[in-house]
């Protein structure tokens, strides 16, 4: 029955400035109007709905305001420099401090996080493999720390 996400939204407090900011993230733009624009996610498959409003002001919780886009894994390793060349900040996610991107092996993905204008956050995340002997770790590994524990189970 369900196939997949077709649509998810945001609130911002500026449409026109929103529109640039998700243009620049290299999202196709679909239409608007007066106070709405949706840009596709994966073209006549998925998209997001950027809706200008007060909304913007609601706190954020996990459960709001969040969404996340599908990298290839060499992709988010090269993650931070993409972002720096948008001029957008990494920022760490929960109670992390680094800004690397990191793996979640019991989750089998591994992500970098960013917001935008409005603080809306927005994640870049993969799938991993993992092997079935490292699924039961619940630490979140940085690329590096994944990538070495791989190698010597090689």
């Amino acid at each position: 029955m369900i196939k997949g996400l077709y649509e998810a939204h945001l609130p911002v407090s500026h449409l026109e400035r929103s529109i640039e900011f998700y243009k620049n993230l290299g999202l196709k733009f679909a239409w608007r109007d007066e106070n709405t624009a949706f840009f596709w996610i994966e073209e006549e498959r998925s998209w997001i709905g950027l809706w200008e409003g007060k909304e913007h002001q609601t706190p954020y919780h996990p459960s709001m305001r969040h969404i996340a886009f599908e990298v290839s894994y060499a992709d988010l390793k090269v993650s931070l420099e993409w972002l720096q060349s948008l001029g957008v900040e990494p920022v760490p996610f929960g109670r992390r401090t680094s800004l690397e991107p990191f793996v979640r092996p019991q989750q089998g993905n591994a992500s970098v996080y960013f917001n935008d204008l409005d603080g809306n956050s927005l994640e870049l995340m993969c799938y991993v493999h993992v092997p079935d002997e490292l699924k039961h770790l619940t630490d979140k590994l940085s690329l590096e720390e994944w990538e070495n524990l791989i190698q010597k189970k090689e």
